[in-house]
């Protein structure tokens, strides 16, 4: 009989010298003004009804949304955005220990589930609880906000795009494709579809229906690989087949891409946009957010994610978000001229706000070279009883025609377009011009031609 070998050592012998386990009390290993008792004060006071409403029943001798909550905001406050971490800092870090308050310590997965399934269904109601308790004990003014915006690459492939555009293109080529094999199909099996001349989806799951019947009526097995010879009816039903698949294809991509002209096969919410940092130095784009933040008194007080690559179209829905959930609201709004459009103005105005954005021409128009331009609007005088702008020439431009302009986001607009009204006197001066041009070219033409054949031209 084979004898029990124990190849492990026992490392707990040598113990006397070491502490078993913590005090209870560890309140006295935290300094008074340390973060970690600011942080689990100011969760204390906040209402966490909707963070509780996401779990169906909570278990004892567990931590609680809560203690949860706090972890994970300490955690991120250290920078540490692991979930492994968490766990580990909650073994090792007496901090962690005290927002636990004896609580067992939750494995990672635990606090994976708590941000993806709880923590993000009412994250925008937790930032404001936090925004409404700050104006309320006046750290933040909430008179003026200052917004801007970064872009944060996605954590996925940057060579896994899908264009709208080329999907679109790619459907339309096979609709037209689908079309004429329902017109081939009709005429090769004597079959009658379509009566209005226009091929619908409906025709075709007529049509593949129609070729299975015939399939089972004629007992066609279908046969595959080298050295054996497809049926047209296999041939046929396959050939639908791809067009269905990848109708599907196009169909669900159209669907993932929305409003937005591309997206990522590995991040589906992720969408395609320069960013500032370009190694190549190419333009190329990545897989990004666009991450935009409301500043006041030092504090961010509201944040946003969207999939707008540029900062033009995400003011309004940044400030439709934020009154949606404050209990104040402010009434001077300060961004950067990557926020300027007339859409823009016309909402905050409005809204009953007063905007203060950065013109994209600021820095330019302080140059000479910009003031010295007269074919500048800028630079001309403007007639309010008139409604025409007077160059430095003396010369009026008018408004010729109005076109109207509608945006992306449904906004129309409306452009005028205007012309100078003494244009007549230069037009007579260069049909002068073009007429003498035209008849000494012709005279140089006629001189040729008589010495070449020895005649001469009156």
């Amino acid at each position: 009989m084979a004898k029990y070998i124990n190849l492990h050592k026992n490392y707990t012998l040598n113990r006397g010298s070491y502490q078993l386990k913590l005090p209870l009390n560890m309140d006295y290993m935290i300094p008074d003004n340390d973060s970690v008792r600011l942080l689990s004060q100011f969760v204390e006071e906040m209402d966490l009804t909707d963070l509780y409403l996401t779990y169906s029943r909570l278990r004892e001798n567990q931590a609680t949304p809560r203690q949860m909550l706090k972890i994970v905001l300490y955690s991120y406050m250290n920078h540490r955005y692991s979930s492994r971490e968490m766990e580990t800092s909650c073994k090792r870090d007496v901090n962690f220990m005290y927002l636990l308050e004896g609580s067992p310590v939750p494995d990672h997965s635990t606090f994976a589930r708590f941000r993806s399934i709880h923590l993000s269904q009412c994250a925008e109601t937790i930032m404001a609880e936090m925004t409404n308790f700050l104006y309320e004990i006046g750290e933040i003014l909430g008179d003026a906000i200052f917004i801007d915006g970064t872009k944060i690459e996605a954590c996925a492939n940057k060579y896994t795009f899908v264009w709208k555009k080329a999907v679109s293109k790619n459907l339309e080529r096979l609709l037209y494709k689908l079309a004429d094999f329902v017109a081939e199909c009709e005429e090769l099996y004597g079959l009658k579809l379509v009566y209005e001349n226009r091929v619908k989806i409906k025709h075709v799951k007529k049509l593949r229906k129609k070729l299975y019947a015939l399939k089972q009526e004629e007992n066609i097995e279908f046969v595959h690989g080298c050295g054996k010879r497809k049926t047209p009816i296999q041939r046929s039903i396959e050939k639908l087949e791809e067009y269905l698949n990848k109708l599907k294809e196009y169909t669900q991509k159209i669907h993932i891409c929305g409003k937005r002209n591309s997206y990522s096969k590995t991040d589906k919410d992720a969408t395609f946009m320069r960013m500032k940092e370009d190694a190549m130095k190419n333009g190329q784009l990545k897989p990004a957010y666009n991450v935009q933040h409301g500043v006041d008194s030092e504090y961010i007080v509201w944040l946003t994610v969207g999939d707008q690559p540029a900062d033009t179209t995400t003011l309004i829905p940044f400030l439709k978000s934020m009154e949606n959930f404050l209990y104040f609201r402010y009434l001077k709004i300060t961004t950067d001229s990557g926020y300027e459009s007339e859409e823009n103005y016309v909402y905050t105005k409005e809204n009953g706000q007063l905007s203060y954005i950065k013109p994209a021409n600021y820095e330019i128009a302080k140059t000479r070279k910009y003031k010295d331009d007269i074919s500048r609007i800028e630079n001309m005088d403007y007639d309010e009883f008139g409604d025409y702008y007077t160059c430095k020439n003396n010369k009026k431009l008018t408004v010729n025609r109005i076109i109207k302009r509608k945006s992306k986001t449904g906004y129309v607009s409306e452009k005028t377009i205007k012309t100078f009204r003494t244009f007549s006197s230069i037009y007579i001066i260069d049909a002068y011009k073009l007429f003498s041009i035209a008849y000494y070219s012709l005279s140089l033409c006629c001189c040729s031609y008589s010495s070449r054949y020895n005649t001469k031209y009156h």
